[in-house]
């Protein structure tokens, strides 16, 4: 539109010189000196203008084609951070397994380790007591008297035996005793801890079955909770943690029994009584790991941590 005004403006100059040099009584030569001095410039005006046109159409389609290849950049940035989206959300949902998968382990670790220290003692309890066996044996022979208080039996050579222990050997014969608690419990947290849930499921009903009023009892009740849940068996994780709850109220599986529990009503759907179940971790358990747990999961589902 402006160089059109410029054009027009050149053609009415030249318009205008015309009528001068009518109006006036100018030389001829000069006056057609000057109209073609102003044809020229309307000649330069209407290429000029015919050249920025052309620019102006090139510069277009150049910003169209930059325009396309930015939204073809946008849509293939689009599609990796939907991708991305995607993997950082599978992660979340497979971290959680995971998280429960090494919880377990380490629990049974340290129950391991504790078990252990367990033995240990034991096993010095009983050397000290063989030692004082063998001292009072000493002393008997060295006064001359028969030790007549602990028979000898004879083995197939024909040499001296101690007494046998009071358990039986293991697995000696389909009908004999069942396997000691050392070894069933020993057994059930090497099982559970390289996850072969079936078998360390059987040896911690056994040990139930056989030692239920030991010390460990709870520890192997709270590990039938653990396998049902690793087994994602919500319902009977449920049911096997409120048997330690109910059953073993000085166990020290208590907290991890409830937080637990509450974990797998979550797992059900079952919203309001998970957060009931992590609210009484907080409340009852001050200071552990499972009141951290359970906080930072009732923050996780945007609830307080105590209620109102």
């Amino acid at each position: 539109m402006r160089f059109r005004n410029i054009a027009a403006f050149g053609v009415a100059l030249v318009v205008g010189a015309l009528c001068g040099s009518l109006a006036g009584p100018r030389p001829a030569l000069a006056v057609a000196r000057e109209i073609i001095e102003l044809q020229r410039d309307v000649t330069t005006l209407l290429q000029g203008q015919k050249d920025l046109s052309t620019q102006l159409t090139q510069d277009h389609t150049v910003m169209r084609t930059l325009l396309e290849q930015s939204n073809d950049t946008v849509g293939r940035l689009n599609g990796t951070m939907n991708g991305l989206q995607k993997s950082v959300q599978d992660v979340q949902a497979n971290s959680g397994a995971r998280l429960d998968t090494m919880s377990t382990q380490v629990q049974g670790l340290s129950d391991n380790l504790e078990e252990i220290k367990s033995r240990l003692g034991r096993l010095n309890q009983q050397l000290v007591d063989l030692q004082n066996n063998v001292q009072s044996l000493d002393a008997k022979i060295s006064g001359g008297m028969a030790p007549s208080t602990t028979p000898t039996s004879t083995g197939p050579t024909g040499s001296s035996a101690l007494p046998a222990s009071g358990g039986g050997s293991v697995g000696s014969s389909p009908s004999g005793p069942p396997p000691s608690a050392d070894t069933l419990y020993s057994n059930g947290l090497r099982d559970i801890t390289s996850g072969k849930y079936d078998l360390a499921r059987s040896e911690f009903e056994d040990y139930l079955k056989y030692y239920g009023d030991t010390d460990l009892a709870s520890n192997a009740q709270f590990y039938l909770g653990e396998i049902a849940y690793s087994q994602r068996q919500y319902q009977q994780s449920v049911s096997e943690y409120d048997k330690v709850l109910t059953n073993y109220p000085k166990s020290f599986k208590l907290a991890p029994a409830r937080l637990k529990k509450g974990m797998a009503l979550l797992e059900m759907g079952q919203k309001s009584q998970a957060i009931k179940e992590l609210r009484e971790v907080v409340k009852r358990y001050p200071g552990t790991e499972e009141e951290r747990r359970a906080r930072a999961k009732l923050k996780e589902l945007g609830v307080a941590a105590t209620a109102a």
